[in-house]
């Protein structure tokens, strides 16, 4: 099942495999967690970003405790990891909260 919190979509192990790995173009995935400070500080963001980039880039989230295959699979430790995938691939990590300027300036040649 996949639901949507804060405008994005939120995956999980059960949906990885179509809704990030099958993806027509480049999905940005957050792993987050309930208790991540910094994660609830940029959901906003990621949010935003999802809206602007509509059609071009699909934004989702990832809970980690509730999803430790997809977390493990992918080496996550720290949240929020921001990776992004391509065919199925992860083409770019990024870890901890930043603003939405940085964010498009590290993003901009995987988009």
């Amino acid at each position: 099942m996949t639901t949507h919190t804060e405008g994005l979509t939120t995956v999980t192990d059960a949906t990885w495999a179509e809704e990030v790995l099958a993806a027509e173009g480049p999905v940005l995935v957050e792993f987050t967690a309930a208790w991540c400070e910094p994660c609830r500080r940029i959901a906003p963001v990621l949010a935003e970003l999802a809206r602007e980039e509509a059609g071009r880039l699909k934004v989702v989230q990832l809970d980690v405790d509730r999803n430790p295959q997809a977390t493990s699979a992918y080496g996550v430790l720290s949240m929020p990891t921001l990776m992004v995938f391509r065919a199925g691939e992860p083409v770019r990590a990024l870890v901890g909260a930043r603003p939405k300027r940085r964010l498009r300036q590290e993003l901009a040649d995987v988009l």
